[in-house]
C-alpha cells in the first residue's frame, strides 16, 4: 500500500505537471464526491466564521487527537494555512481516488490575486461520514516552484 507522504507526492507532481488526475474518482459514489465537497465548504465556512469549534469538527480524530482542542487547530489554520483559513474564492477540481487515500484538489484564490492548490485528503470515520484527514499546499499547474 502506498504510504500517505507517497500518495501526497504522487499527487502533487500529477497536478504540477498539469497532467490529468489517474483514477480520478473512479468507482466512486456521486454523493460521497457530494459529500466530501460539502464537508470542505462547510469547514471554509467556519473559518470565515471564527468558528473553530464547527471547523475542528470536520478534521478527523487524527488530526484532532493532534492538535487537541478547536483552538490550537485554528490557531495552526491561521499560522500555516491562511490561503485555506482566508480564501478570497475557491474552486472544486477533479476528485482523485489514489492507493495512498481519496485527495480533493482545491484551487484557491488568495487575496493579493496569487493561486494555490490545497490537497484535502479525505477519510471516512467510524460512522462513514467524511472527514478532512490533511491538508497540503501547492502550487497550482503551470505557476513555477
Amino acid at each position: 500500500m502506498m504510504s500517505f507522504r507517497r500518495a501526497f507526492l504522487v499527487l502533487t507532481i500529477t497536478i504540477l505537471a498539469g497532467w490529468p488526475l489517474p483514477g480520478s474518482a473512479k468507482g466512486l459514489p456521486q454523493a460521497d464526491e457530494t459529500a466530501i465537497q460539502s464537508i470542505i465548504e462547510r469547514q471554509l465556512a467556519a473559518f470565515r466564521a471564527d468558528d473553530a469549534a464547527a471547523a475542528y469538527g470536520f478534521a478527523s480524530d487524527t488530526i484532532q487527537m493532534k492538535f487537541g482542542s478547536a483552538d490550537q487547530f485554528l490557531y495552526m489554520v491561521k499560522t500555516m494555512y491562511y490561503p485555506v483559513y482566508r480564501p478570497a474564492a475557491y474552486e472544486f477540481m477533479t476528485l482523485a481516488a489514489e492507493p495512498g487515500g481519496i485527495f480533493q484538489p482545491v484551487l484557491i484564490a488568495k487575496n493579493n490575486g496569487d493561486t494555490v492548490v490545497a490537497l484535502y485528503l479525505m477519510e471516512k470515520d467510524e460512522t462513514g461520514q467524511w472527514r478532512i484527514a490533511g491538508v497540503k499546499l501547492v502550487n497550482p499547474p503551470g505557476t513555477g516552484t
